[in-house]
């Protein structure tokens, strides 16, 4: 069976995309990843399952939006497939409407809270429109993932769908021998400080880098890393340079996953700081978490509902009740001088990884998708 996955994004870091054709792929699935191209994305690293991307002439906005809508619609209108594949809801409708037309299956998979991210909150008419798409098809769906317990339960809760749990975790092969191991030296970084990091795909409003960075005034001995890109990196660039703060912050633009890796085992605490100020990210489970628990680095994490249930029961790290910058001094301060708290959270990392790994997570997933083999053999 031939199944294609959509995406918005250019297919360059999205993580759970990749794991999930990876493991359609190992099940017999012919897999198709269709996304698009921007303006300075990346080659693509070679993948074990066939990859497109298209090229539109607007990159953002409603023209970005209303062009993408149509290009993919006509995009699987002409390809033969058995099963598709919707991630969140700005891929969703060309994708319904196509496993109408062709009788085909579709598979939803929601991120996030779509409607529920800043960038909406922020634009009522746009939440509206998008808010009203999803009301239309929400409840016609079947078969539906999404990334944690309380964000499957306000869906369910809001439309009667049942949702299956997948979450962003990393193979546990992955942490020992797919990255090739480097030193500080070999990426440029300082041996003689300790490093604090800050990635992600999306360094947008309310993720915490602000404070993170104005925190860095009150912190001595080490240096933070700001690894992505993002809508504020522009800002936090103008902030470093006002605060004087080079020698203390350094801006690495967003890598391949392999890459960003390799940064991401030198560090020495993982920062994941996402503001409780809409919904979203009240009941959001970042990928960065899982990362640096891959890493076998400890965390310094704000008290979000998901996040504080890793950390408290799996013991990697310490939660802080307060986006102050001197808040944030104190507590990156006490994590790293505590070189005996810092061990033993370095040790449970390791034990974590056991359960907390795609290996396990993606049980779930293969037998869904065996049903829905089942299904169309019948």
């Amino acid at each position: 069976m031939k199944v294609i996955v959509s995406v918005i994004n250019d297919l360059t870091t999205d993580q759970r995309v990749n794991r999930v054709c990876v493991t359609l792929h190992s099940m017999g699935f012919k897999v198709q990843l269709v996304g698009r191209k921007q303006k300075h994305s990346t080659p693509l690293v070679p993948r074990r399952y066939y990859t497109h991307r298209m090229s539109l002439f607007f990159e953002k906005g409603p023209l970005f939006y209303a062009t993408f809508q149509m290009r993919l619609f006509w995009y699987l209108l002409f390809q033969k497939a058995d099963l598709l594949v919707a991630n969140d809801l700005d891929t969703l409708l060309p994708n319904f409407l196509i496993s109408k037309i062709k009788r085909i299956p579709l598979v939803y998979d929601t991120h996030e809270l779509f409607c529920e991210v800043p960038e909406l909150q922020a634009n009522p008419f746009k939440r509206k429109l998008w808010k009203r798409l999803e009301r239309f098809l929400f409840p016609k769906l079947k078969t539906v993932f999404t990334v944690n317990e309380s964000i499957a339960g306000i869906y369910q809760k809001e439309y009667g769908v049942p949702l299956h749990v997948i979450r962003n975790i990393p193979m546990s092969t992955f942490s020992n021998t797919s990255v090739p191991a480097v030193s500080r030296k070999d990426l440029g970084l300082p041996e003689n400080k300790k490093i604090i990091l800050l990635q992600g795909a999306g360094i947008n409003m309310d993720r915490g880098a602000e404070e993170a960075v104005r925190a860095m005034e009150y912190v001595e001995g080490a240096i933070l890393l700001l690894i992505g890109d993002g809508d504020v990196i522009s800002a936090l660039r103008d902030l470093v340079q006002t605060r004087h703060l080079e020698d203390k912050v350094k801006f690495i633009p967003r890598l391949p996953f392999a890459e960003l890796a390799q940064y991401t085992r030198l560090a020495d605490l993982g920062l994941t700081l996402d503001k409780d100020t809409n919904i979203n990210y009240r009941y959001s489970l970042p990928n960065k978490l899982f990362d640096y628990l891959h890493a076998g680095i400890p965390v310094l994490a704000s008290d979000l509902v998901e996040v504080r249930k890793i950390v408290e029961e799996y013991r990697i790290g310490r939660i802080v009740f307060s986006h102050d910058p001197v808040v944030l001094a104190e507590a990156m301060r006490s994590c790293l001088q505590d070189e005996h708290q810092m061990e033993l959270w370095k040790e449970n990392t390791k034990l974590a990884i056991r359960t907390l790994c795609w290996e396990e997570e993606e049980k779930l997933l293969r037998a869904v998708y065996t049903g829905l083999l089942q299904q169309q053999k019948k």
